[in-house]
């Protein structure tokens, strides 16, 4: 039987905070905010102050995925860059102190808009400054110098869209179901359609949407902080906003379980995203029908590998098992954004 994942090990984080030098002023409780399809997240309290504890699922990982030592240190890195960011706390790299590596970050007092219900609340005129504050801040993380902040051995730039056709590859073959053809044709299209060197490097998300961020609770137009920055690195940051665009299509409703405020048709949609992009940043999306297809492949990979954790016994709920439904269209869109390699 797998160990339950809403039971965090509150004495041993206290104990690890002190010897981080971080002042608790009394016993910790903890609370499973959210977990199952990505990192597990807690918000522990000492009744006087707030932190945020990240560590990685219960079973079912994918190989480079679920790092909360990488999304630790980006946050770091980035604590007074023009990109808002949660307090970084506290780092435990080793898993037999805790029983799994954990990052600690202070709490943020913001909002998730996760679903399309919450919409209901405000504007089209709000939601489209919220978005258009969204593509604001993303614009400003591809603008971070690398080297000025400490991050620039964080990926490795020369060679990375191959690398991440390579990646999302193996990953698909060790989370997959069942062999589907238009995943093998599709990745097939991706090797062959390989752009040479980007001309846009910088900090990668690698996971960014509206539900990825806080909010401010009385003004959706403030981004209060980014979070979720496991897949971070620093590469080709036209794979950031290709993704953030693929993101706004239905299939996101089943790999997120429920009605994803992101798939809501009173967004903007993914080429008004991208133009406003290029616009803030001035620079061209180049090769674009490549990133949108690489974008779909990735994401059909995240929704196997969610069922597949599902089945181990490793998903908050029921729902997860059924993302690999979205499986098919994302595919299939993939390969029609490159039905000409």
């Amino acid at each position: 039987m797998s160990p339950d994942p809403s039971v965090l090990d509150v004495r041993g984080v206290r104990r690890f905070l002190e010897s981080q030098g971080v002042h608790v002023t009394g016993p910790l409780t903890g609370e499973l905010v959210s977990g199952g399809k990505s990192n597990l997240t807690y918000m522990v309290t000492d009744g006087a102050h707030r932190w945020v504890v990240r560590r990685p699922p219960i079973s079912g990982l994918t190989p480079s995925a679920h790092d909360v030592a990488r999304e630790w240190r980006v946050t770091r890195a980035l604590q007074n860059s023009a990109v808002p960011v949660p307090q970084a706390v506290a780092l435990c790299e080793a898993p037999a102190v805790l029983g799994a590596p954990l990052a600690v970050t202070g709490f943020v007092p913001g909002q998730v808009l996760r679903t399309r219900a919450q919409l209901d609340a405000y504007t089209s005129r709000e939601l489209e400054d919220c978005v258009a504050e969204l593509v604001r801040i993303l614009a400003d993380l591809h603008s971070v110098d690398v080297a000025e902040i400490g991050l620039d051995g964080l990926g490795k730039p020369d060679g990375f869209l191959a690398r991440q056709v390579r990646l999302w590859w193996r990953q698909w073959t060790e989370v997959k179901s069942r062999d589907l053809t238009d995943a093998t044709r599709l990745h097939a299209r991706l090797l062959a359609a390989l752009p040479g060197t980007p001309a846009h490097i910088g900090v990668v998300h690698g996971d960014y949407r509206i539900d990825n961020t806080l909010l401010d609770g009385e003004d959706i137009t403030k981004v209060l902080a980014v979070v979720d920055w496991e897949l971070a690195t620093v590469g080709d940051v036209q794979t950031d906003i290709a993704l953030m665009c693929v993101y706004r299509q239905p299939q996101l409703d089943l790999i997120l379980g429920f009605d994803a405020a992101w798939a809501s048709d009173r967004l903007p949609g993914g080429d008004a995203i991208a133009e406003a992009y290029a616009r803030r940043r001035g620079v061209d999306l180049d090769h674009w029908p490549f990133y949108l297809a690489l974008a779909n492949f990735k994401l059909a990979v995240i929704a196997q590998g969610i069922s597949y954790r599902a089945r181990r016994g490793a998903a908050a709920d029921a729902t997860s098992v059924l993302a690999e439904q979205a499986v098919p269209a994302l595919l299939a869109t993939g390969l029609r954004e490159l039905r000409d390699p």
